[in-house]
């Protein structure tokens, strides 16, 4: 059994005209079955953060692929064993302690390719069905090596948990103010056919502001509030990453259910940055 979720994604950035100097400067069309394109797309590969169950695999069909013009990732329930076992990790290092994975996916990310200070970023999305499915479309700064997470500043411009169907998410996340403090920023919105219809998601990003929408339905604001990185770090570029996690910190929050899951981006992916403005 498997369920869905389609995506398409645009960065658009302004110039000194903000909306009127928008231009596509780069995308995926998904138009080449087979591996997602390794020019624009990496991997992030094993388990990787909170403490998800999945295995994210890298360079694997199963779990991502370009199909009939759609963007594919998929999670599957299978024993999947890990690559950076240590049979003495303590448990604390969860990474490593674990021998075997029991589910696998897929994370798809720029980072080290394609990266932008301020724009528009929009996805075409239809969202997973399932208890324990975490399908998240959102952003990372580059300086993640050198400042660590949540310094580098992270803008969830869509999250979605399964156990609470209907209900999609808008999350930032900053040194000030993060979910591990209790006092992260962000707020939710009820679309009800999230899991069956396609929907446009999006944030646009200014030096002033993070505005979020839903098919252009603006349902959060965040405001610089001049305060410094701590509480806005987004004057630096950020880079993408779409994944569909298992379980974890709030995905596994109400335990999970036992299917074959899949999510697929369509084939619309882009770009769109201003004039006199560019990626790292």
């Amino acid at each position: 059994m498997h369920t869905p979720w389609i995506l398409g994604a645009g960065l658009l950035l302004a110039g000194a005209a903000w909306a009127a100097d928008w231009k596509l400067v780069w995308a995926d069309e998904f138009d080449r079955d087979g591996l997602p394109d390794p020019a624009k797309w990496a991997y992030e590969e094993g388990f990787v953060r909170n403490r998800e169950l999945q295995y994210y695999t890298a360079g694997r069909t199963q779990n991502a692929r370009v199909e009939g013009g759609h963007l594919i990732i998929e999670a599957h329930r299978e024993r999947f064993p890990n690559a950076r076992y240590q049979a003495d990790a303590p448990e604390r290092r969860w990474q490593q302690h674990r021998e075997y994975a029991d589910y696998t996916s897929a994370s798809l990310t720029t980072r080290d390719r394609t990266a932008w200070t301020y724009g528009r970023l929009e996805a075409r999305v239809k969202l997973p069905s399932g208890r324990g499915t975490w399908p998240a479309f959102w952003t990372l700064g580059t300086n993640i090596r050198e400042v660590g997470w949540p310094a580098c500043g992270e803008i969830d411009i869509l999250e979605y948990v399964g156990h609470d169907p209907g209900v999609v998410h808008a999350n930032v996340h900053t040194r000030g103010y993060n979910h591990a403090r209790g006092n992260g920023r962000g707020a939710r919105l009820a679309v009800p056919d999230a899991e069956k219809s396609f929907h446009v998601y999006a944030v646009e990003w200014s030096p002033q502001r993070l505005e979020f929408f839903v098919d252009d339905r603006k349902y959060f604001t965040l405001e610089n509030d001049g305060t410094g990185v701590d509480s806005w770090p987004f004057d630096a570029p950020q880079y993408l990453i779409l994944n569909l996690a298992i379980g974890g910190a709030w995905g596994g929050q109400r335990g999970r259910g036992r299917r074959h899951l899949s999510a697929a981006a369509h084939r619309r992916l882009r770009a769109r940055l201003s004039a006199g403005s560019g990626g790292e």
